[in-house]
């Protein structure tokens, strides 16, 4: 199964869905499949359950970082300093 993910203003994700692999033997046809079915023309950017790829398995208000390809959970809090090679939120030391 291959996962995409449907990024709103900010590049948020607003919501991820499944596709079969069969229909998604590239992330180009996922995008063009649910635009289809949808009948829509939103940004689809397709995430690893693994995390393989984009750093991170993205989930609804995670962020789409264009600029180091990955997903990005929300800051847990204000404190909180993003690792840049993992892009995962990390407490500060005490």
């Amino acid at each position: 199964m291959a996962y995409f993910t449907k990024l709103g203003v900010g590049d948020v994700v607003e919501t991820v869905v499944v596709v079969n692999d069969d229909i998604a033997t590239s992330e180009q046809a996922g995008r063009d499949f649910l635009n289809t079915t949808y009948k829509t023309n939103d940004v689809w950017k397709q995430t690893y359950i693994d995390g393989s790829q984009r750093k991170n398995y993205a989930g609804v208000g995670y962020s789409y970082d264009r600029g180091r390809d990955a997903f990005i959970a929300p800051q847990p809090d204000p404190t909180w300093v993003l690792n840049e090679t993992t892009c995962r939120w990390e407490a500060p030391a005490e």
